[in-house]
């Protein structure tokens, strides 16, 4: 594991030399290119009546026009506008409501895609993918830079690695109109500035992604483990580094400061998610009851568990090669959902929850690179997983 400092807001210097964000590039676009590919060609086959769609229009929350159901073209491009992607491009488009759930959504997402549309001849759908396209980009390249400087500079692990965190099974989210490839891509810079003690930079990519996702609270710990571990190590004080860690908390404090404005409820953000029925559990409770509904019901319990089981493992084969405050990170982000379950499906959009946790990539990788595992076996068991998953997705099933 390397530790050197920063030289410039796109570089750090390893044992092995200055390792800079663009050097991933090259190897970045092939993969987004081919996972790209991937999700246009499962939307043609629903375009084509392969994939069956439902008969009528499921519900959903906003009044944003539907994507059509009947085969055409079309679905290579409306394939993904699933589920909550039509509250995210109805927020983009009429905003927020007090009368409804959607407070529970987080602000940066949606107001990115309403100042891009503001760009003669792009609608909400064209302007949420290029942002959600564009941000899983960007973290591919962050990613590759970061597993080089974390892991050893070798550049076959990184491609691994960038690979597992694209294929992973609910990965297909990254290109679809949802805040997950934006909040990836903070979340990621965030570490990235950290780890080069360029805390200012640390603190704006941390409170943007705390303004993305509410689960983005967590990089004020993680942050701050690393602010402690550093300090101690060169010395230094501490508390410039543990105020640029404490800033992610101004994200969910103005998001909650606007709903008091708004409609007198500072707590609006937190309560909606009354509205979407989900109650607090104990973790344990949460997975034990998701593995009774898994045992009883299969179909989508069963795919449920096998996803963050994944996710699980793999940040368990990570824990020996990380520092603390990735581990932070993956832990607290998984434990977060299991706070808050769904009572008639415990785990429900966590398989996609658990997709940003880029830390399991690095232990997938880990594993294959002391040949616990082959890639082989990785590779094929992700793809297959993203297969599925994306279909049922694209059918407008009920994965979300």
């Amino acid at each position: 594991m390397t530790t050197g400092h920063t030289t410039a807001a796109d570089t750090h210097a390893s044992g092995d030399g200055t390792i800079r964000l663009r050097d991933g590039l090259r190897d970045a676009v092939v993969v987004f290119v081919g996972v790209r590919l991937a999700v246009f060609a499962l939307s043609a086959f629903a375009g084509a009546g392969l994939i069956p769609m439902p008969a009528d229009q499921p519900a959903f929350g906003p009044a944003f026009p539907p994507p059509s159901l009947e085969p055409g073209w079309h679905v290579v491009f409306t394939g993904t506008q699933r589920q909550d992607a039509m509250w995210y491009l109805g927020l983009a488009t009429d905003g927020y409501a007090t009368d409804d759930a959607s407070a529970a959504f987080f602000p940066l997402y949606p107001s990115l895609i309403r100042a891009l549309t503001w760009v003669p001849g792009v609608g909400p759908l064209a302007a949420a993918l290029a942002i959600s396209n564009a941000a899983l980009l960007g973290s591919l390249v962050v990613f590759h830079a970061l597993t080089r400087h974390e892991l050893g500079d070798d550049t076959e692990f990184a491609r691994r690695a960038v690979r597992y965190l694209a294929i992973f099974p609910t990965a297909f989210f990254f290109l679809a109109p949802y805040s997950e490839s934006l909040f990836l891509l903070l979340c990621l810079l965030a570490f990235w500035w950290a780890r080069g003690d360029r805390w200012g930079h640390a603190a704006a990519a941390s409170i943007l992604a705390a303004l993305t996702r509410s689960p983005g609270i967590v990089l004020l710990v993680a942050l701050a483990v690393e602010a402690i571990d550093r300090s101690r190590r060169d010395g230094r004080s501490p508390l410039p580094r543990l105020a640029a860690a404490a800033a992610t908390a101004l994200a969910p404090l103005g998001w909650f400061a606007w709903w008091q404005v708004r409609s007198g409820d500072f707590w609006a953000p937190l309560d909606a998610q009354r509205t979407w029925s989900r109650d607090a559990s104990l973790p344990w409770e949460t997975i034990v009851d998701a593995v009774w509904h898994a045992w009883r019901y299969r179909t989508y319990w069963l795919l449920d568990v096998i996803v963050v089981v994944l996710a699980i493992v793999g940040v368990m084969l990570a824990i020996r090669r990380i520092r603390p405050a990735y581990l932070v990170f993956a832990g607290s982000s998984i434990l977060l959902p299991l706070l808050v379950p769904f009572p008639d499906r415990p785990l429900l959009s966590m398989p996609r929850f658990v997709a940003v946790v880029f830390p399991v990539a690095w232990g997938y990788a880990s594993a294959v690179d002391r040949q616990w595992v082959p890639d082989a076996l990785v590779t094929g068991t992700f793809t297959a997983g993203y297969a599925l998953m994306a279909a049922l997705f694209v059918a407008w099933l009920y994965v979300f």
